[in-house]
């Protein structure tokens, strides 16, 4: 069976009378990357910090690797990489010294120093500036050190804060291939405002919402229990009603141009919509299935936040 590395248990965090946490929990399995999404204020960087052992959780357990963050915050952290969101770099250091000094910091003996510094350069694309100050490097390269130093140990689960944020759409690309490179040998939980980014790199998603979990499933079945939709135009306009009225179609809309949105309940064939528009003679020329993307789902889930508090 597949290692679980990251287990979280009834996890909640107070600040005085304020519940940043809830009662959350989760678990993440080796080679997995996990999406970690939620609207401002849901209490993203808060859980990543408790994970992390940055902060102590008010109720509930940490356990990196079969370690608890409290009890043996030593053996988790080893077995821990992280990237805040504002990345820990020194900007007066060259590339080659900042990652010496986190391994150091990490416990890598001299001998392993030269190993660990030229494994990680390669791996983030930094071969060609170990000897650059990382004042004078640009924000995607800055990024790429501090995902370098979250790594710089070897750790099986790594935790990267918004690793894109401030980015151009070529840096986030580089930024996806190298996390997709990380999943692939270790667990990585990835917290990001771009859902494209989630849904193109990650293997599960998990939203929450005012501190409380509402969301956990595979990007795979994203699309499950969730009502799928076609876009289609029409020779002969229709009322909606006449739509509606079909086995399976739950409610239409009528769009320009002779064109309607059909949304279908779950597991619903859309060939009764076909046969249908064929005896009806209503001249069916386009029907353009349409799945419910990440963010779709996002804002379904997250848009009543104000209006029901947790």
């Amino acid at each position: 069976m597949t290692e679980t590395l990251v287990q979280v248990e009834n996890l909640s965090r107070y600040y005085q009378n304020n519940r940043a946490v809830n009662s959350l929990s989760f678990s993440l399995k080796a080679g997995e990357v996990l999406g970690f999404l939620g609207p401002n204020g849901a209490g993203k960087s808060t859980t990543m910090q408790v994970i992390s052992g940055n902060l102590a959780p008010s109720e509930g357990e940490v356990s990196i690797a079969g370690h608890d963050i409290i009890d043996a915050p030593r053996a988790a952290k080893k077995h821990l990489g992280y990237l805040p969101e504002h990345p820990p770099v020194y900007r007066d250091a060259s590339v080659d010294e900042y990652l010496r000094y986190c391994a150091q910091l990490h416990g890598l003996a001299s001998d392993q120093l030269g190993a660990a510094l030229e494994r990680v350069k390669q791996q983030c694309g930094l071969s060609d500036v170990g000897g650059r100050l990382i004042g004078n490097l640009s924000k995607g390269y800055q990024q790429r050190v501090g995902i370098a130093q979250a790594i710089i140990h070897d750790p099986p689960v790594v935790i990267l804060d918004e690793p894109t944020v401030g980015l151009d759409p070529i840096q986030i690309r580089e930024i996806r291939e190298l996390i997709r490179s990380l999943g692939s040998e270790r667990s990585v939980i990835l917290s990001t405002h771009i859902l494209s980014e989630v849904q193109a790199t990650c293997d599960r998603v998990l939203i929450i919402r005012a501190g409380e979990l509402i969301y956990n499933a595979s990007i795979e079945s994203l699309n499950q229990g969730h009502e799928s939709s076609a876009r289609i135009a029409l020779r002969k306009p229709v009322e909606t009603a006449q739509l509606t009225g079909i086995d399976g179609v739950e409610h239409a809309e009528q769009l320009d141009g002779g064109r309607y949105r059909v949304f279908f309940s779950p597991d619903t064939n859309p060939d009764t919509l076909v046969q249908t528009s064929v005896e009806q003679q209503w001249g069916l020329y386009e029907l353009v299935p349409e799945q419910q993307s990440l963010e779709d789902l996002f804002i379904e889930l997250t848009q009543n936040e104000e209006a029901n508090p947790a």
